[in-house]
């Protein structure tokens, strides 16, 4: 018997967190145990999980973000295994019955992901994330329709540079998040892949369920998506914040950490070009070059170059 807990963070997710707790009530596998962190909520979600009864573990802690809400999930967690969903999007019914069978059969396991579908707030559905990123292409073509894929170090890089590592579709031990010191606190955005880029780093098998396991409901309305150029300042930073333990990271993470900085500080610079920021553009790719310099660097500061002459011209 696999026990999974799944912990979901809120904060002022009143009107949704009821439709988030409820998709894992109805799993066709169910859950060990559901453990709402409520991160200092000013809303009515007291009273929303008030209705739930007491087969919902209900904390409260002061507001200190998504991480600190997840980790003290985990801490007070009591399944082996946890999962995590955020309290404005839902599960698929099968989304642990799917994990639990291959964790029954290889408890080894060090991690699991699989696929999720990307919804606009009425339900309409925009993409799967799998399908959309180049690691996910690679290994559809690879695997083709098998129903599971395993994943060794080798693939971590690619999942890493341009992957489809999702905290509604990650299933792992309790014992290895702990280990690994769980979300870095502080950061609102970058959080899940600084987490996963050290868990790849510490994993030897793990296994991906292409499958639509969650629905990750996309909200233009919020702050973080109203200003794209602070949200990609963020994610940079996030990312980078890891830069001193890199060295120490297995090769395969740390080509696939390397690249993912390359292609944030990239988009970066197109965005701060589209802004007219034009020498900040070229400032934020150079430092990338400079510590890498490679064929694919110096195009990427060529390209941004080229956007700041043009300007200058016209």
């Amino acid at each position: 018997m696999v026990r999974f807990s799944v912990i979901i963070p809120t904060f002022n997710n009143a009107d949704t967190l009821l439709r988030a707790v409820r998709s894992v009530q109805m799993q066709s596998y169910p859950a060990y145990e559901i453990i709402v962190i409520d991160d200092g909520s000013s809303d009515e979600t007291p009273d929303v999980l008030a209705g739930l009864g007491s087969a919902i573990l209900f904390i409260r802690q002061p507001n200190a973000g998504v991480s600190a809400a997840r980790n003290n999930g985990a801490e007070v967690a009591t399944g082996e295994w946890l999962a995590f969903l955020d309290a404005d999007d839902e599960y698929e019914p099968d989304r642990l019955k799917l994990h639990a069978e291959w964790i029954s059969e290889e408890p080894e396991l060090d991690f699991l992901l699989g696929d999720q579908l990307l919804c606009r707030p009425d339900g309409a559905a925009i993409s799967t994330t799998i399908s959309a990123t180049g690691a996910g292409r690679a290994l559809l073509e690879k695997f083709g329709t098998q129903s599971r894929i395993p994943l060794s170090p080798a693939d971590f890089q690619g999942l890493i540079a341009d992957g489809f590592t999702e905290i509604r579709t990650i299933s792992l031990p309790r014992k290895r998040f702990l280990a690994l010191g769980g979300f870095p606190l502080g950061r609102k955005i970058g959080e899940d892949l600084h987490f996963f880029i050290r868990l790849f780093a510490a994993s030897v098998k793990g296994g991906v369920v292409p499958k639509v396991l969650a629905k990750y409901f996309i909200y233009p309305s919020s702050a973080l998506r109203k200003n794209p150029l602070m949200t990609m300042h963020m994610f940079a930073e996030t990312i980078e914040s890891l830069s001193a333990l890199v060295p120490y990271f297995p090769n395969a993470v740390q080509k696939g950490y390397h690249e993912k900085c390359r292609l944030i500080r990239l988009s970066l610079g197109y965005a701060l070009l589209r802004e007219g920021r034009r020498l900040e553009a070229v400032v934020r790719v150079l430092p990338v070059f400079l510590r890498h310099p490679s064929l694919k660097t110096l195009r990427d500061l060529a390209s941004i170059s080229r956007g700041l002459r043009t300007s200058a011209r016209t």
